[in-house]
């Protein structure tokens, strides 16, 4: 039954959703707009920071460790796939690049499913923000509304990097012009390593804090990955600001139509995306750049 609280505590979640895809998606619309390289393995990566977190937490029952563990782990995987995979495949049609990318995602997956099986896992809730908080008009998980506000800051400190840095000045002209940037004299691969590391750790961060919510399994990355490139599309390549907007869009839709009938969610997140690329086919933000 559809009531005003229910709908208010879906509005919640789909905030908290939503900020979790707009973390996600902004790693993976950093990364398209500066390599030109469509991730396939970003929602692999989501995976395996939530796994290491898990790890971590095991050995220490701390969930700090466990979110700079994840994050750091991620970030290290994401750096070496570049340097030893990706960097070779710049120059390689874009579908050679999809299918790498594809291929790395699948063995990142099976990985973790041999060490850990199939069964899902859980990372329990930090100790702090346990339990219900009353709102006033309702009650609502004590932890995801802490995640909102994690996930806030972490954007915001992937805000300052982006456009208060020298890193982040080189990061949005490559976006723009990567040619250009080269011929400056700038090591452009060491750029596109430290992009890539930044946009996996994103997603590692992501995977880590979002699994006190939603129990890890080896599959977790790939209804991500759908929601990520939608949102990506929705808010425009390239564009951080869009990645937020689009986030926060996507998990609003998904959570609203998932109180009225679940099966359309996806539904009708695909037709916004197709709405938005009808009247901007560069997305909400975005501009016409790399193709």
């Amino acid at each position: 039954m559809i009531n005003w609280q229910n709908f208010v505590s879906q509005l919640f979640n789909g905030l908290v959703l939503g900020a979790l895809l707009a973390l996600i998606s902004s790693g993976l619309t950093i990364i398209y707009g500066t390599l030109g390289v469509l991730n396939l393995a970003h929602g692999a990566m989501f995976m395996l920071g939530g796994y290491a977190g898990y790890v971590a937490y095991t050995y220490t029952d701390s969930f700090i460790v466990a979110v700079i563990a994840g994050s750091l782990f991620v970030m290290v995987v994401g750096v070496a796939m570049e340097r030893i995979i990706i960097r070779r495949f710049y120059g390689r049609p874009d579908e050679d690049q999809l299918l790498v990318t594809f291929g790395l995602g699948i063995c990142f997956v099976e990985v973790v499913r041999l060490f850990f099986g199939s069964l899902s896992l859980t990372v329990p809730t930090p100790t702090i923000f346990a339990g219900i908080t009353s709102l006033g008009f309702m009650f609502y998980p004590t932890y995801r509304l802490a995640l909102v506000v994690i996930i806030a800051v972490a954007l915001l400190v992937l805000f300052l990097v982006l456009y208060r840095t020298r890193l982040g000045l080189i990061v949005r002209a490559g976006i723009e012009d990567s040619v250009m940037v080269s011929s400056l004299g700038i090591d452009v691969y060491r750029v596109f390593m430290v992009v890539f590391g930044i946009g996996a750790m994103a997603a590692g961060f992501a995977g880590i804090v979002n699994a006190p919510v939603v129990s890890l399994t080896p599959d977790m990355g790939e209804a991500i990955l759908v929601q990520t490139f939608v949102v990506v599309v929705i808010g425009g390549v390239g564009s951080f600001p869009g990645a937020i907007i689009g986030g926060l869009i996507a998990g609003e839709i998904i959570s609203i139509t998932a109180m009225i009938n679940p099966g359309y969610a996806y539904i009708m997140l695909f037709a916004a995306m197709t709405l938005v690329l009808l009247l901007r086919p560069h997305g909400l933000l975005g501009a016409q750049g790399r193709s």
